[in-house]
């Protein structure tokens, strides 16, 4: 296979840069790092980056380079807000390394160019330029190590960059989907969510500290069959607590894709015998919305909040950055329509509804609804939706609009119609014994599409340096099953000897997100300081020859990953603990009475030392540290034990924290890597 070599390529030979100054950041311990930052691009191309170079006496001769989901018009500034463990820029500076990112040469939002190359060829263009660039800041020639990463959609063009061209050193692709994951993990969680929509809690209860552990207790057939299918599809049990209030993630977004490549489902899915759809006694036929009615009244505000010029969109994560394609809309007061009829159900299913405007001056245009209050409906932002205000203004009383969720209950169910080859585990269910179909199956097989036009390009294994794949074990948008799909793809093109050229390390009570902020610190941790420790780890490997730690050691299950209790059998780099009160995972106590709580946590040998364990009784904002953990000597096991009154009646989940550094560092927050549990205490 010929590599991609941007040194080469004629269209980046003539790069700029616009902006050289010194400039500050903040760590959060108030800290300043001096840095010199660039700005630039490639003359005749949309292609921008920033670099961020740290003092000469701190770099050790490498940078890492972010790739984000979606990539936009000013992704390469998307980085420079960023404070606390989410700064990337700061962890390069302290770790011996320059920052870089681009806006991958995107003009426009989602998308690269009709050249579907664009992402790794621009991505590699700026990494080699660079290059160029750090032999004149440190004023010394020499070839910058370069190391790759990025997760999510972002994972798949790190993958693009390290499996087909020679410029970067190693990779790390974190919370990975496979060649199929678009649409289909988004519709499995999607279709359950749906089914399950009034027993949602019942399973929470289930799973958590306590529970009975059967989360199909409660549910009638259809249920059960709806929750078994997405769980052995991937989605893991332990996540349906994010369900409660979850929107569907990208699906929106995917939908407009899937029906310009396949228009026929969405037709068939209501006519055609095998199709969920075509049965009139079932849940489709029953949250359907499909009707025409008139406007009777429209209320506008006539002010509008917009971006402030120059604020910079900082969504470039791998939970929101898609959330860039939907348009921002916020209004003083909240714009609504009054129409003459509206659906009427004792269990309205809005979700995916769309308005059409079919008379008038809006004719043709799209508003996406919200919810409906008595005869009116209020709208939210939805992609490829026309602005709300604009709209409604030119709306009148008497225009026809059309009321819509056929197509977003059609896509839900789009995975059975979607098989592809038998190494991909998941479908199993939807396989007789036989290996047949028993659905009837699209000729079009979206998934690689989806996940190939982004990046240019889909998996083939044939990574050209080392990778660190970092995959979250409670991932609920891209399941973590495909982490293993994408390492045994490497394995099957290096005749076995995988161990040569990766490893994949699972976290924990981790979910899809990459930003600290956004993470439920009562039920989850971020796998954040593991992906720097790999980041960390892979540069090792690469310069110096250090092996990293062993993979982590689990199984798969149809499409469920498994690992074990144990640290010493689960391997890998993260820290874990256990909890109990009174010596049980729950008890029953009265108001004033004091209990126990004992913690034992334990780090995988060579993974690094505890370094503290925190408390959080009563869902405090914070957690509170109390020195009284025992350590082994080396440092890698530790228990603690506290007591605590509950002073009111109620129902409580006491959480544990544990965090770990590979040094037993106190001071690197960037590398503390976090692990918890929880248990359950109910009030009298």
């Amino acid at each position: 296979m010929k590599l991609y070599d941007a040194k080469n390529d004629g269209q980046f030979s003539k790069g700029y840069i616009d902006i050289d100054e010194m400039r500050i950041r903040y760590l959060q311990d108030g800290t300043e790092i001096s840095y010199r930052y660039l700005h630039g691009g490639f003359e005749e191309t949309p292609v921008k980056f920033s670099f961020c170079y740290p003092q000469k006496d701190q770099y050790e001769g490498r940078f890492y380079q972010y790739l984000s989901p979606f990539p936009g018009p000013e992704e390469e500034l998307a980085s420079l807000p960023a404070s606390g463990e989410d700064d990337k820029i700061a962890f390069c500076l302290t770790h011996g390394a320059y920052y870089v990112e681009s806006n991958m040469g995107s003009g426009e939002v989602f998308t690269n160019s009709d050249d579907k190359t664009m992402s790794y060829r621009s991505s590699a263009a700026s990494a080699e330029y660079s290059r160029v660039m750090a032999q004149k800041v440190y004023d010394y020639q020499h070839r910058p190590y370069g190391y790759v990463f990025g997760g999510s959609g972002g994972g798949y063009r790190t993958i693009a960059c390290i499996e087909n061209t020679n410029t970067f050193d190693g990779a790390i692709p974190y919370v990975i989907g496979s060649p199929y994951a678009i649409p289909n993990c988004q519709t499995t969680r999607a279709h359950a969510e749906r089914i399950l929509r009034h027993k949602i809690w019942k399973i929470i209860e289930a799973m958590e500290p306590g529970g009975s552990g059967d989360p199909y207790a409660g549910l009638n057939q259809e249920e059960r069959e709806a929750l078994r299918e997405v769980t052995q599809f991937g989605y893991p049990l332990k996540s349906w607590f994010a369900s409660a209030n979850m929107d569907d993630g990208a699906l929106p977004v995917l939908i407009p894709g899937v029906k310009s490549m396949d228009p026929q489902y969405f037709k068939d899915f209501w006519n055609v015998s095998g199709y969920l759809g075509a049965d009139f006694k079932g849940s489709a036929q029953r949250d359907r919305i499909c009707m025409d009615t008139t406007v009777r009244l429209v209320f506008t505000s006539e002010e509008e909040s917009q971006m402030p010029e120059g604020m910079i969109d900082t969504r470039n994560g791998v939970n929101n950055a898609w959330k860039k394609m939907i348009q921002d809309y916020n209004t003083l007061e909240e714009p609504w329509l009054e129409l003459t009829e509206v659906p009427v159900s004792d269990d309205l299913y809005t979700k995916g509804c769309k308005l059409t405007i079919s008379s008038g001056k809006a004719r043709g245009l799209q508003l996406q609804i919200e919810r409906f209050e008595g005869n009116r409906v209020y709208f939210t932002e939805g992609f490829g939706m026309n602005d709300i205000h604009e709209t409604l203004n030119l709306l009148k009383i008497g225009d026809v609009v059309h009321l819509d969720n056929s197509d977003y209950i059609a896509i839900q169910t789009y995975h059975r119609h979607q098989i592809p080859s038998s190494d991909y585990k998941a479908w199993d269910q939807f396989r007789d014994s036989e290996g047949k179909s028993l659905y009837p199956q699209q000729e079009t097989l979206v998934g690689p599409v989806f996940c190939g036009n982004g990046p240019g390009c889909e998996q083939n294994g044939l990574v050209q340096g080392k990778i660190i794949i970092v995959a979250a074990l409670m991932d609920e948008q891209a399941y973590p099953w495909q982490a293993d799909w994408y390492r045994r793809k490497i394995e099957s093109v290096h005749e076995g000897n995988v161990e040569q050229y990766c490893r994949l390390w699972y976290f924990d009570n981790t979910l899809h997100g990459d930003s600290e902020k956004d993470a439920d610190n009562l039920h989850v941790v971020t796998y954040l300081a593991g992906l720097k420790q790999a980041l960390i780890d892979l540069a090792a490997w690469v310069e110096k020859g250090i092996e990293p730690l062993p993979s982590s050691n689990y199984k798969i299950d149809v499409g469920c990953v498994k690992i074990s209790e144990s640290a010493t059998e689960r391997g890998g780099i993260q820290p874990v603990v256990h909890l109990t009160v009174n010596s049980n995972k729950c008890v029953h106590v009265k108001a004033g009475q004091g209990v126990c709580f004992h913690a034992k946590a334990e780090v995988p040998e060579g993974a690094g030392k505890l370094i503290s364990m925190e408390w959080n009784f009563e869902g405090e904002s914070i957690f509170e540290e109390i020195n009284n953990m025992e350590l082994s000597v080396d440092g890698n096991k530790g228990s603690g034990k506290v007591m605590h009154t509950f002073d009111k009646p109620g129902i409580y989940f006491p959480v544990v924290r544990v965090k770990s550094e590979r040094n037993g560092s106190r001071k690197n927050f960037f590398t503390q890597i976090k692990n918890i549990d929880r248990v359950k205490i109910i009030v009298e």
